[in-house]
């Protein structure tokens, strides 16, 4: 469907009552994927946009994009920082409608910024880099289920960068027996299938994160994308929600 196929009316339509709109990064180069990201941005409904690599068009959905979840390789490809937690920060000052971004790192969890936006005064400024570091002495290597270490909201600083108020947040992934996994196919999806649940229902970060690591874990349990993906009364989410 081309912008001249979408009537004003019919997206205004489909978007009436919409709580967040989501788009993948695959898509970011149809030119409608951004006139629906201007009409969301218009009606103040928040945008989640995923970013797994650099593509056409991806720039501008991601300067209208209230989050952004991302492989772990694009921060770093789009910012050219040294780092992903320093990319991250980047990410954040170019990009001052994003409320938080995610780094995801398959086995090794998570890592997300979350901007501060309460205007509160900081005391405190900290390198990224070394806050990541104290952040993972603090992880419970004994852990099996997904978790997630916070610290808080301080003046982030990246060398040669910039500096950001926020808090960062180190999100662990569930210790999955190898005899358990069956097929990692989609693991990444279910990540963001189940943020944008947490998102909608309100979720905080440190609620949220372990919930997606836990979905995207039981999905791998089964073949195929969305065959072993649990529904909301599974009784393995119960400590989730």
């Amino acid at each position: 469907m081309t912008p001249n196929e979408l009537s004003r009316s019919s997206l205004a339509r489909a978007l009436d009552g919409a709580r967040i709109v989501y788009f993948d990064g695959m898509l970011c180069e149809c030119d409608t994927a951004l006139v629906i990201a201007e009409e969301a941005t218009r009606k103040n409904i928040p945008i989640l946009v995923e970013a797994e690599g650099i593509r056409d068009g991806l720039d501008d959905l991601l300067k209208l994009a209230t989050y952004a979840i991302c492989s772990a390789k694009f921060p770093k490809a789009w910012t050219e920082a040294p780092s992903i937690p320093s990319a991250l920060v980047t990410m954040l000052l170019r990009l001052p409608n994003l409320k938080f971004v995610i780094a995801t790192l398959g086995e090794d969890g998570c890592i997300m910024l979350e901007r501060n936006i309460n205007g509160s005064p900081d005391s405190e400024e900290m390198d990224v880099e070394v806050l990541l570091e104290l952040l993972k002495q603090r992880k419970d290597d004994s852990a099996v289920l997904p978790t997630c270490i916070s610290s808080p909201v301080i003046q982030l600083t990246a060398k040669g960068i910039g500096e950001v108020s926020g808090r960062l947040i180190v999100g662990t992934a569930e210790k999955i027996p190898p005899s358990e996994i069956v097929d990692t196919t989609g693991a990444g999806d279910a990540f963001v299938g189940a943020s944008l649940y947490g998102i909608c229902t309100g979720m905080p970060p440190e609620k949220m994160i372990p919930f997606a690591s836990q979905v995207a874990a039981l999905g791998c349990r089964a073949l195929g994308a969305r065959t072993g993906l649990p529904h909301r009364t599974d009784p393995r989410l119960a400590s989730f929600l």
